[in-house]
């Protein structure tokens, strides 16, 4: 069991946070057609430091470094999706494999509410809705809370592939072509995309992302 937090998120300092978007454009308009990056150049994606996160791309891959001991940290695409297919190669790189790395989907800087999809270097998965940036509601949305999947390739230096599948209110999750759950949720129907970096009591988590793709419906 992952015994520090029940989401603890709710002091994060995730306005910390944005300062990883402040090269970020905000695009109102429904994206019309399919979006891959291999972050081979920064684009549109938020990069930056401060004493509790870094990010930014290098050598062909999207890198977050989490310095302090808590908190969810995200840098955003600029982009707006709503249904469609979402993937993401994860690597963890250095750190301890208690933490949360993954996607956010559906990300509404009008409501500071978005989707997660995280999976941790020792096995577990979290899949919620946050609204308020997860200072008032976080809400699991599969599993009843994290939960271990075998479909984790766990340690240090391993490549996992996250993929979402939404349809309206449907959505369905996986992990290195493994299902993991499903659920039915309309509380965002659309909105920008980000990678995520989770730390759950020790610094130090380093993640690499890469082929960051979404295929709209």
């Amino acid at each position: 069991m992952k015994s520090s937090r029940a989401y603890t998120i709710s002091a994060h300092p995730l306005v910390v946070v944005l300062i990883l978007a402040i090269t970020s454009i905000s695009c109102s308009l429904l994206a019309s057609g399919p979006f891959n990056d291999s972050f081979d150049s920064a684009g549109n994606w938020g990069s930056g430091s401060s004493p509790d996160v870094e990010g930014q791309v290098n050598d062909g891959v999207y890198e977050m470094l989490v310095k302090s001991n808590h908190g969810l940290y995200l840098a955003t695409a600029g982009k707006n999706f709503g249904d469609g297919v979402y993937e993401v190669e994860a690597t963890q790189i250095d750190g301890p494999l208690n933490n949360g790395y993954g996607m956010l989907f559906r990300v509404d800087e009008s409501t500071d509410s978005f989707y997660v999809f995280e999976i941790s270097g020792d096995g577990y998965v979290w899949i919620g809705y946050c609204s308020d940036l997860c200072e008032t509601e976080a809400v699991s949305l599969v599993g009843g809370d994290w939960f271990r999947s075998p479909a984790v390739n766990t340690g240090l230096q391993v490549k996992n592939r996250l993929r979402v599948e939404a349809d309206g209110p449907q959505m369905t999750f996986f992990v290195n072509g493994v299902e993991l759950g499903r659920t039915s949720d309309n509380r965002i129907s659309e909105g920008d995309i980000a990678v995520m970096v989770e730390a759950l009591g020790q610094p130090g988590v380093r993640v690499a992302f890469d082929n960051f793709s979404v295929e709209p419906k």
